[in-house]
């Protein structure tokens, strides 16, 4: 029998578990008192962990083109073949997809291999983009940080929830909820709609029509402007305001407007704007979903709110996006979406000559890739050759699984014995599911914690990023690609943070630089950013935050 402390990872709140593992597949769970994201608590979404004790459905060995083959003989045909597409077609006909299940590691070694010797950046990452808020904290940041942490709960005033689903995906994160009203006074009021359960005890419930919660939030910034509720100060100091904004939001956003299109009376409307424009600290917490322009649009009006009036940058006031992938934030962390380089840097010329030099890249991407359903369709025209496929394949919705027989070569990591793996051109290579990686998370705050596995790796599976190291070191980048256990990765990844990064973007991890392997494997929970921007000063060339144009 055995102790463990891990990590739950179904959605992307990172509650630790405290596992007692016996005979062969079987264990006990429970929350971990210690772990500051959950402190014991747990849901019913950890009972998922228990699905994957069996072995019932896995793949258990490599398999080339539907046949069983060695380690030796799957690596050395996925070299080959990605090397030959990519001598033939050039770097731009390969791309990755990569699901929400990996551990940061396996997302760096994942990144660092597409982006830095590969030269795409064609990563198809649904897990990370969280509703278009990663961009808007780029563009109201000048980083994608999260301001907020789950300690901020319990030192609100008033907490505003953005939709019943919110709860409902993330029921620690209710639970903390009601422990901030009953323990701490905070009031909570809920925007959602009217077929929206009852689940949410809250002190106001206001149901608005279905799309129009942007619009609802844009009346209240306006709202604020015009009676005098705008942090002056901060503004003056700490944010930069297009020359149109405020003419541009009076537009479509008089309380009649907005009541209108919230299904509201004009008395409901303003008694709301009231209520929250008088809370000094507030957290408005959602979840943004889908890519869409109406994720866009309310990521940028929770964001342009909390900077115009100054709530945040202290404890108790800030916004807080939640994500349902469990290592979302790892993914941003290193990069791994089309969008970024590496580490919270973008393809700039200054970014392009640090990450190419740090990693010695051999055939660095110099622009954002594709994604989405620009990646869908440019896979569906014939012009990607290679799909690079980590952590399993595509649910069965995702475009690009139906279009995965159009493209000649499919390299996978799976945990999964799939019909696809024998009837397609594929070199399908067993991976561990959650309960078997070893590795790290970051949770929706920034708290990076360690996941540890619960039971050895079944049948000949391997670590996804071992498996990325091993095709990248028969691809002649043994130099690069050197790394024999995820504490090596980790360490790797710290420095990228901290290089050339003199008190520039915020995410620095260079405390963890000279982590011992042993110090690794007793990692702790801990928060990178402390408090952000909690000096009003922001990782933009002057200093300063932006509003979000509309």
């Amino acid at each position: 029998m055995a102790v463990i402390r891990s990590l739950c990872g179904q959605c992307g709140v990172g509650c630790g578990i405290r596992a007692v593992t016996g005979e062969g597949r079987e264990a006990l769970i429970e929350g971990d008192p210690v772990h500051p994201a959950n402190g014991g608590l747990l849901c019913t979404r950890s009972e998922a962990l228990k699905d994957m004790f069996p072995l019932d459905g896995r793949l258990l060995r490599p398999m080339v083109d539907g046949r069983v083959a060695g380690w030796d003989r799957a690596i050395d045909q996925a070299a080959r073949r990605l090397s030959a597409v990519i001598a033939r077609h050039g770097p731009g006909s390969v791309a990755m997809h990569v699901p929400g299940g990996l551990l940061t590691e396996d997302y760096y070694v994942a990144n660092k291999l597409i982006k830095g010797f590969v030269g795409s950046a064609h990563v198809e990452a649904p897990c990370s983009d969280a509703g278009g808020m990663a961009a808007a904290q780029r563009a109201a940041f000048g980083e994608d940080v999260t301001p907020a942490a789950y300690e901020d709960l319990a030192q609100a005033d008033m907490l505003l929830l953005l939709g019943v689903p919110t709860a409902r995906r993330h029921p620690v994160l209710h639970e903390r909820m009601a422990e901030a009203r009953a323990e701490q006074g905070a009031r909570l009021i809920l925007v959602a709609h009217a077929d929206d359960g009852q689940e949410v005890e809250a002190d106001e419930r206001l149901n608005v029509a279905p799309g129009s919660e942007a619009m609802l939030l844009n009346g209240l910034l306006l709202h604020c402007h015009d009676h005098g509720a705008l942090d002056r100060k901060f503004m003056e100091r700490s944010l930069s305001v297009p020359a149109d904004f405020w003419a541009g939001l009076r537009r479509g956003h008089d309380l009649w407007s907005v009541a209108r299109a919230c299904g509201l009376a004009p008395g409901e409307v303003r008694a709301f704007y009231d209520q929250v424009a008088a809370a000094p600290r507030l957290v408005t917490l959602f979840s943004p979903q889908g890519q869409g322009e109406e994720a866009r649009r309310l990521s940028a009006a929770i964001l342009n709110f909390h900077l115009a009036t100054g709530r945040i940058g202290k404890a108790g006031a800030a916004p807080f996006a939640v994500t349902d992938a469990g290592n979302g934030m790892g993914a941003r962390e290193v990069g791994c979406r089309a969008g970024e380089l590496a580490a919270h840097r973008d393809f700039s010329a200054q970014a392009l000559a640090e990450v190419g030099r740090f990693w010695g890249a051999a055939r660095l991407a110099d622009r954002p890739g594709m994604s989405g359903a620009a990646l869908a369709r440019a896979v569906e025209a014939g012009h990607v050759k290679a799909l690079l496929m980590m952590g399993g394949l595509p649910s069965a919705s995702h475009p690009i699984r139906g279009l995965m027989g159009q493209v000649p070569l499919v390299i996978a990591t799976t945990p999964w014995s799939e019909p696809e793996i024998e009837s397609l051109r594929m070199v399908a290579l067993p991976s561990p599911l959650w309960v078997e990686k070893d590795g790290t998370l970051t949770g929706a705050d920034r708290l990076i914690s360690r996941q540890r596995r619960l039971f050895p790796l079944p049948g000949e599976a391997k670590p996804d990023w071992w498996i990325f190291t091993r095709i990248a070191q028969a691809m002649g980048w043994r130099e690069a690609f050197h790394y024999e256990r995820p504490a090596e990765i980790y360490r790797e990844h710290v420095r990228l943070t901290a290089y050339r990064n003199e008190g520039g973007r915020l995410l620095n991890l260079k405390r963890h630089a000279p982590i011992s392997n042993p110090a690794y494997d007793e990692l702790t929970p801990w928060r990178w950013g402390e408090v952000p921007f909690d000096e009003g000063r922001f990782p933009t060339p002057d200093g300063k935050a932006r509003l979000i144009a509309l």
